[in-house]
């Protein structure tokens, strides 16, 4: 399992108090033989309706010497 991110509690929290259940943390995503974790699962009731909204969420900070290396690592993870 991957280390959390520094951020990784302030992003949970923050989700709890908008309203947010966490449902998994980290979110496992599971194809074929490859497993993939991204930090957090959540939901919410919609108001109006009976089912709920979810989210996946990869907490991600950029504390490195450069922010744009920081953004590229980040996103190249997804590059697919």
């Amino acid at each position: 399992m991957p280390k959390l991110d520094i951020i990784h509690n302030a992003v949970k929290n923050a989700l709890i108090k908008d309203g947010w259940a966490i449902t998994d943390d980290p979110y496992v995503i599971q194809y074929r033989r490859t497993t993939l974790y991204a930090d957090l699962g959540a939901e919410r009731p919609i108001g109006a309706e009976r089912d709920g909204q979810k989210v996946v969420v990869e907490v991600k900070s950029f504390v490195g010497a450069s922010k744009i290396q920081d953004l590229k690592e980040a996103l190249g993870q997804y590059d697919i």
